[in-house]
C-alpha cells in the first residue's frame, strides 16, 4: 500500500528431534504465558516476557520477520537490510543484498538457516524479490516489477516450492504473482478469478501479514483503505477468490486488516485498526472459525492497533498481536485480549519448537523468555 511506503499461518520444515526436544522444554513458559489465571509465572517464578536482542541496527525498521526456530531466525527492514541469527539473537550477521541500500524489505520467508526468500516494495521497480541458499553469502534477484501500476505488499509459502506475492489493484484487481520452485522464478498469475477490489481498497505492508497461508492450498490476503476492510480466501493457490467483510473498521486510507493468522485452514485471526498515532482503533481484532467465510468481533485489545498476529505453538486457542503501543495476548482464540507488554513492535512469529520473535522500528527485536 503505497500510503505506508515511507513508513503466517506459516508453514516450517527441516526441524530435527533434538529441536523438537527443546520445544518441550519451552511448552512450561508458553503454558504460563496462556494460564488461568492471568498471573500465572513459569517454572523459575518470572512471567514470560519479550526479552530484547541487540541487533545492532538502530537505524532500521525490521517488518519483516522469519523464524525458523527458537534459535535461527530472519529479519528484513529499511535500508535494504537483511539480518540472521543461529544463537537465539545472542549475535546477528547482516546479510543484506549488495547494493539495496535503498529498497525496503518488508517480508522476509525462509526454509531453514540456508534458504530464505525476501520482498522489496514500493511503486514499479522497487518491488522486487530476492532468494538465498547460502544463508545470505550470495542473492539472486528473481523478480523485479516492471508495471509502474503494482506496488506489491507480501509474500507467503505453501511449501518449499509453491508460494504467492500480492501487489495493490491492477487494473480494478488484486494482482498475485506465483512461484512453483522455490521462489527462484515468479509469474502473473490471470486475475478472472479475483474479483473486482473496491474503490480505495488495498493491502498494508506493514509486517509481512497481509497474505498467509495454511496447508497446501489455503492462503488469505487482508485489505483496508476502503468503505469496507475485508479478507479474500483462495482454496486453489490464488487462481480463484472469495472475499468477506469484517468488523474491522475500514472508510478511510489509514485504516483497515493489516494481519492475519491461521492455526489451520478454518480458524482465523485478523487484527489491524488505524495505525495514525493520534487516532484511536476500536474493533480492532476479529476472528473466524470456517476459512474466512465470516469474520466476528473480537474484544478490542487494550492499545488498541495492532499490525502483527501470531498463534502461540502447542495451543489451539492462544495467540499474540504486536503494534507500537505493546502486546496482547488471547486465550481464548480471539475473543478477548489483554495487554502483556508496552514495548514497540510491528511483526510477530513463532515456531513449532515453541520460539516466539517479534521485531519492529529502531533496530529491536526480541524473543519470548519466561
Amino acid at each position: 500500500m503505497r500510503r505506508l511506503g515511507n513508513t503466517r499461518g506459516k508453514r516450517r520444515t527441516g526441524l530435527t528431534s533434538r529441536t523438537i526436544a527443546v520445544g518441550v522444554a519451552c511448552a512450561a513458559a508458553l503454558a504460563a504465558l496462556t494460564a488461568v489465571p492471568a498471573e500465572a509465572h513459569g517454572p523459575d517464578g518470572r512471567t514470560p516476557h519479550w526479552e530484547l536482542k541487540d541487533s545492532g541496527t538502530p537505524e532500521v525498521r525490521f517488518r519483516g520477520l522469519s523464524a525458523v526456530s527458537r534459535e535461527t531466525a530472519w529479519l528484513a527492514g529499511t535500508q535494504g537490510t537483511v539480518l540472521r541469527t543461529t544463537d537465539g539473537g545472542a549475535s546477528w550477521r547482516n546479510v543484506s543484498p549488495p547494493g539495496t541500500a535503498e529498497l525496503q524489505f518488508r517480508d522476509i520467508e525462509s526454509f531453514d538457516a540456508r534458504r530464505a526468500v525476501v520482498l522489496a516494495i514500493g511503486e514499479g521497480e522497487a518491488s522486487r524479490v530476492y532468494r538465498t541458499d547460502d544463508a545470505g553469502a550470495t542473492w539472486t534477484e528473481s523478480f523485479r516489477n516492471t508495471d509502474a501500476k503494482a506496488f506489491y505488499d507480501c509474500l507467503t509459502f505453501f511449501d518449499r516450492r509453491h508460494g504467492l506475492a500480492m501487489s495493490d489493484p491492477v487494473d480494478g484487481k488484486f494482482r498475485i504473482l506465483s512461484t512453483s520452485d522455490g521462489g527462484r522464478s515468479w509469474k502473473v498469475l490471470p486475475n478472472t478469478g479475483m474479483p473486482a477490489a473496491l474503490d480505495g481498497e488495498a493491502g498494508f505492508a506493514a509486517s509481512g501479514q497481509c497474505l498467509v497461508s495454511s496447508g497446501p492450498r489455503d492462503v488469505w490476503l487482508a485489505t483496508g483503505g476502503a468503505a469496507r476492510a475485508r479478507v479474500l480466501h483462495s482454496a486453489d493457490r490464488g487462481l480463484t477468490w472469495t472475499a468477506s467483510d469484517t468488523p474491522i473498521p475500514a472508510g478511510d486510507p489509514a485504516k483497515g486488516v493489516f494481519a492475519l493468522a491461521f492455526r489451520d485452514r478454518a480458524h482465523g485471526l485478523a487484527v489491524g485498526g488505524d495505525y495514525r498515532p493520534d487516532q484511536s482503533s476500536p474493533q480492532a481484532a476479529a476472528r473466524t472459525g470456517d476459512g474466512g467465510a465470516a469474520w466476528r468481533p473480537a474484544a478490542v485489545p487494550v492499545n488498541g492497533y495492532r499490525s502483527g498476529v501470531a498463534w502461540l505453538p502447542h495451543s489451539r486457542t492462544a495467540a499474540l498481536a504486536v503494534g507500537p503501543t505493546g502486546t496482547d495476548l488471547t486465550r481464548d482464540g480471539g475473543r478477548t485480549w489483554r495487554t502483556v507488554d508496552t514495548g514497540s513492535y510491528d511483526t510477530v512469529d513463532c515456531t513449532v519448537d515453541g520460539g516466539c520473535w517479534a521485531a519492529g522500528e529502531k533496530g529491536r527485536v526480541a524473543r519470548l523468555e519466561g
